[in-house]
C-alpha cells in the first residue's frame, strides 16, 4: 500500500487495527471489529470511522463492527481525480460491501452517512437485515434552513474558511454536541483533515446539498419503494436544529416497522449518547425474527 495516512491515531482512544481497501477511487481505510452479523457504519461531515468508537467498543463482542473512512476523511486517501460527491462515497462503500461479502447487514448512518447508507440498501437489498439511521435524511432538501444552510456554506467565502482554516472541525463541530469534545478527540478530528487539500470532501459536502437535488429524489423514490418493510431503528438527538423532529417522523412515515431512541443529544449523536445507543441497537437487532423471515416490499 502507497498510501501514507495523514496521522497515527491514538491507541486509548481508537483501539482497532486499521485495514485498507484498494477501491476504484483510490485506498480507502476501515476497521473491523468482532464476530457476528456485521453492522457497517458511515460517517458524515466532518467525521470518520472515529466517531463510532464508543458504539463499537460495546457492541464488537456481540457484532461484526465494520466503519469505512470515505475518500478524503479520516485515514483514507484524497484522490486528485475523485468527485466526492455522495454518489461517489456510496459506489466506493459498495465496493468494500461487495468485497467483504456481507450478509444479514446492519447499516447505520447519521448526517450524509445516511443517504449514503440508504443508496447502498436500495443497491444491495438482498444482504440487508436492518437499518439504524439518526439525525439525517434521505430526500431532496426542502425547508429553508437547510437550504439557507446549503447556499451560506457553498459560498465563495466560506468554502476557502472550509479549505484555509478547517471551519467544519474548527467551528461547527463543537456548536453541535450537548457535551464539549476533550482536547484529544478534537486532535483526532483536526489530523484527518489537516491540510486544505485534505479539506476538499469537506467543502464539498455542503454544496452537494443542492447539487445531488437529483440524486436524493431517486433515492426518496426507491427508499419508500423498496426498503419500506426493513425494520429501522431511530436514535434522534432531540436538540439538533440541523434535523429536528419532523425530520424522524418523515423516516416514521416511509417505514412500517420503526422504534425510536429519543436522546438528549445534538447532531453528532455518536459523541453525545454512545452508550444509550449502542444498548438500543443491541436490544433492538436482538429483537428481530429470524433472517430471512422478512416480507418483502
Amino acid at each position: 500500500m502507497s498510501h501514507v495516512p495523514p496521522f497515527t491515531p491514538d491507541r486509548r482512544l481508537f483501539p482497532f487495527e486499521s485495514r485498507w481497501f484498494d477501491s476504484s477511487a483510490g485506498t480507502v481505510h476501515y476497521i473491523d471489529e468482532g464476530v457476528g452479523d456485521p453492522i457497517l457504519f458511515l460517517h458524515g461531515n466532518p467525521t470518520w470511522s472515529f466517531l463510532y468508537r464508543g458504539i463499537i467498543i460495546r457492541l464488537k463482542k456481540r457484532f461484526r463492527c465494520i466503519a469505512i473512512d470515505y475518500p478524503g476523511f479520516g485515514l483514507s486517501e484524497a484522490p486528485d481525480n475523485y468527485g466526492y460527491a455522495p454518489a461517489d462515497h456510496a459506489g466506493v462503500v459498495r465496493e468494500l460491501v461487495k468485497h467483504l461479502d456481507l450478509q444479514n447487514l446492519t447499516i447505520m448512518g447519521q448526517d450524509w452517512g445516511g443517504p449514503i447508507g440508504l443508496r447502498v440498501a436500495v443497491d444491495e437489498t438482498t444482504r440487508l437485515r436492518a437499518l439504524v439511521m439518526g439525525n439525517t435524511w434521505y430526500w431532496p432538501i426542502d425547508t429553508l434552513m437547510s437550504k439557507t444552510f446549503a447556499y451560506i456554506m457553498s459560498s465563495t467565502p466560506l468554502q476557502s474558511q472550509i479549505l484555509r482554516r478547517n471551519l467544519f472541525v474548527e467551528k461547527i463541530m463543537p456548536m453541535m454536541v450537548k457535551y464539549p469534545l476533550a482536547d484529544e478527540v478534537m486532535h483526532h478530528y483536526r489530523e484527518a483533515l489537516s491540510t486544505p487539500t485534505r479539506r476538499v470532501g469537506a467543502a464539498e459536502f455542503p454544496r452537494q446539498l443542492i447539487e445531488s437535488t437529483l440524486w436524493l429524489g431517486d433515492l426518496m423514490d426507491e427508499v419508500r419503494d423498496r426498503l419500506l418493510n426493513v425494520p429501522i431503528l431511530l436514535p434522534w438527538g432531540l436538540h439538533d436544529l440541523a434535523f429536528p423532529q419532523p425530520y424522524l417522523e418523515r423516516f416514521r412515515g416511509d417505514f412500517k416497522v420503526s422504534q425510536v431512541l429519543r436522546l438528549d443529544a445534538k447532531h453528532y449523536i455518536q459523541e453525545d449518547a454512545p452508550g444509550e445507543i449502542a444498548e438500543a441497537m443491541q436490544g433492538f437487532l436482538d429483537g428481530l425474527p429470524p433472517t430471512g423471515s422478512l416480507p418483502s416490499a
